[in-house]
């Protein structure tokens, strides 16, 4: 694992507090951390799943739209907040590496340290399946 920012570190840190669903990736989109409340929308603990690159988790859980036609990368709020430096929203279905498939509400911004630094991207979820 290669050295994190002391802002990324922190986020991972507040994450693990609290109780919704988040998603931590680096500048490359690559996945660094998700926490306990996401654990349970994703179908694995992170402990188990790991770090992984965008090519990997961007398919991994079957992105798809509402009415389930399969979402590209480019279309998924995280990987639009990163490329474009700013918050992205959308409501998709996820399949889960349980095999189950969400209906989940993202909220994805970037992460930006001093001087403008580009430091990651961090996605909420809200499960819409659980009301």
């Amino acid at each position: 694992m290669l050295q994190q920012e002391v802002e990324v570190i922190l986020m991972r840190q507040l994450a693990s507090y609290l109780a919704m669903p988040i998603f931590v990736v680096d500048p490359s989109g690559n996945l660094l951390f998700y926490n306990e409340p996401a654990e349970a929308l994703l179908g694995r603990p992170f402990d188990e799943a790991g770090e992984m690159p965008m090519a990997e988790w961007a398919i991994a859980f079957s992105p798809s739209d509402e009415e389930d036609r399969p979402l590209p990368p480019e279309a998924l709020p995280l990987v639009n907040a990163l490329r474009r430096r700013r918050p992205a929203h959308r409501t998709i279905r996820i399949t889960g590496l349980d095999g189950i498939s969400r209906r989940i509400e993202t909220m994805a911004f970037p992460l930006v340290g001093q001087g403008g630094r580009l430091l990651g991207v961090a996605a909420i979820f809200w499960d819409l399946d659980s009301r």
